[in-house]
């Protein structure tokens, strides 16, 4: 059995945007963290987390990084901007022990005593926030003195940078203040979260495995709320360009079985000092 709270004035006015565009997904965005769970599973190893250690999971999404942590035996809580997410999780969670605790939670003001934590997670989570810095001192705050710190973050360069781009094409939205991909430059990552944590770096690489363009367009657009909202308000001449410009950019990933999409990205792991 897990628990879930939802308190919207927990959430920046400057996320509160972002939340209801991530929620779109809802249950349907754990098919996305199905596809990612090579790169789940690798920042779950780094993590390490051991029964009876209490480990945050920050960004949670629909909950695979904390249900990893708590099949360990650690006992887990686990963060997110968007409601409907965390309801997802929750239900999605309600078979593992111990149960996880889910609260709706904004990355750069965590509602959460300062060294709790054992170790915390968040696998392309914690990038979103806009406030890096404040996000990276909470994380900081919250981190007892020798205590883990392991971040999955997409790389500025390659297949998501490049997928992102198209989706900011058609989007003709401003950008973010600070780009999330930047987590995933060593350099930046170390002058964000350097002070406080010893850090090391890993590259990794997803392998995502879809039958064709169109199936994980309808994978995509069905789970990730981001797209799923852009589609929704594109009338249908834009929806076909944006359609046209994802099929072209999986196109190059095909295989004779279909196709195999491979994103690079960076594993941070932090020791508190």
């Amino acid at each position: 059995m897990s628990t879930c709270a939802t308190t919207a004035s927990r959430i920046q006015p400057h996320h509160e945007a972002a939340a209801r565009s991530w929620g779109q997904g809802g249950r349907a965005y754990d098919d996305i963290s199905f596809v990612l769970s090579d790169a789940l599973a690798h920042a779950a190893q780094r993590l390490d987390a051991t029964a009876g250690q209490e480990i945050l999971d920050v960004a949670t999404g629909t909950g695979w990084s904390a249900r990893n942590a708590a099949r360990r035996g650690a006992r887990v809580t686990a963060v997110d901007i968007s409601p409907e997410l965390l309801a997802a999780a929750a239900a999605l969670s309600a078979h593992v022990e111990p149960r996880i605790t889910f609260e709706q939670a904004d990355a750069e003001r965590l509602p959460l005593p300062d060294r709790r934590f054992d170790g915390i997670i968040s696998t392309f989570g914690v990038i979103f926030a806009f406030g890096q810095e404040r996000a990276a001192a909470e994380l900081a705050r919250v981190c007892r003195p020798d205590g883990r710190l392991v971040i999955a973050a997409w790389t500025p360069k390659g297949a998501v940078a490049e997928f992102f781009g198209i989706i900011a094409r058609h989007a003709a939205a401003p950008p973010p203040p600070a780009s999330p991909l930047a987590w995933g430059d060593p350099a930046h990552a170390e002058r964000l979260l350097g002070r406080d944590f010893r850090l090391a770096f890993e590259p990794g690489i997803n392998h995502a495995y879809h039958e064709s363009e169109d199936h994980i367009w309808e994978w995509y657009t069905r789970g990730f709320g981001p797209l799923r909202e852009l589609v929704g308000r594109l009338d249908p001449p834009a929806l076909a360009a944006l359609r046209a410009d994802l099929a072209a950019y999986h196109g190059h990933y095909r295989t004779p079985l279909g196709l195999h999409v491979q994103r690079e990205y960076l594993l941070i792991r932090g020791i508190r000092r």
